[in-house]
């Protein structure tokens, strides 16, 4: 089975476009045409329903998908673990993270890392943290470094690095930020803008409504937490936000005894071997993850 056809069914498979998985592989689309026909004649099955412009997989495709991953990343395995014999930090680094903490965390630790191994080939994606997860869990990142879900479960190991408090926070001329101390229930009756509900974020905000039997009014949501801010501070909502963002834009609402935090960290994904550029970007991590402990 050709190796770099069922590189091109995933590709497909994941963009939902002939043409999108030319853009990610560097290939024309007659080429990506070419090989998933070499590939469903070699296997004697059809694993794309074309109805017009949709693109959608078939029964068979949906079963050679799972399996597909399964090939290349035991490839990929091998690749590494013959790699990592001669010690050599070099080849090429998936790296996933959210942009917040693109932007905010990792720009020191990455321009760290390519000044003391610029031979790596760093290949980073900015993806939700959620989405960053899964891309570790199924093989196709090797490293991500994201908001930790609140329980990670085997074969994905997180570890903490940043402790990153959360404050409530709305412009300075909203009702809420008359300067005295908040409630809860009064910041529940004020519309409120959110990361989506699929995020860890999410999760922890609402887990603190939902303990004390209230419900957010929640009228807008973002996974991008700079336009959450914009959204803040021209005075339509209120939200949380990680400490680091606060600036004049914003204000802090003083919750009494609310101490909302979340873990930024890395994951990994125990049972694949790790590329030597991995373990030295890991090593970087867990060096920030003390000194940060240490403040």
């Amino acid at each position: 089975m050709d190796l770099a056809s069922l590189a091109t069914f995933i590709a497909i498979a994941e963009t939902g476009s002939f043409s999108a998985a030319g853009e990610r592989l560097h290939l024309s689309q007659p080429a990506v045409s070419k090989r998933i026909a070499a590939l469903e004649q070699q296997l004697e099955v059809r694993l794309f329903d074309r109805i017009g412009r949709e693109i959608s997989l078939t029964e068979a495709g949906r079963a050679l998908l799972p399996r597909a991953w399964q090939i290349l990343n035991v490839l990929d395995d091998t690749r590494r673990a013959l790699s990592n014999l001669n010690g050599d930090v070099g080849g090429r680094l998936t790296l996933a993270t959210s942009h917040h903490i693109g932007l905010h965390r990792l720009p020191p630790l990455l321009r760290a890392f390519t000044r003391a191994h610029p031979q790596v080939a760093l290949d980073i994606r900015f993806l939700d943290s959620e989405v960053a997860y899964e891309d570790v869990l199924h093989g196709r990142t090797e490293l991500a470094v994201i908001t930790l879900a609140p329980h990670t479960a085997a074969p994905v190991r997180a570890v903490p690095v940043w402790d990153d408090p959360l404050d409530f926070v709305a412009a300075p001329e909203h009702p809420l930020a008359h300067g005295g101390p908040v409630t809860l229930a009064e910041v529940a009756r004020h519309p409120a803008v959110f990361p989506g509900e699929n995020t860890f974020t999410h999760h922890i905000v609402h887990r603190l409504f939902e303990g004390a039997g209230l419900a957010p009014n929640v009228s807008m949501s973002t996974n991008y937490l700079e336009t959450i801010k914009m959204l803040v501070s021209i005075g339509i909502a209120w939200s949380v936000l990680p400490r680091t963002m606060l600036d004049e834009q914003v204000a802090r609402l003083p919750l009494e005894d609310i101490q909302l935090s979340r873990q930024l960290g890395y994951i990994v994904h125990t049972e694949r071997t790790l590329s030597n550029a991995a373990r030295a970007f890991m090593q970087l991590l867990d060096q920030a993850g003390a000194a940060a402990k240490i403040e």
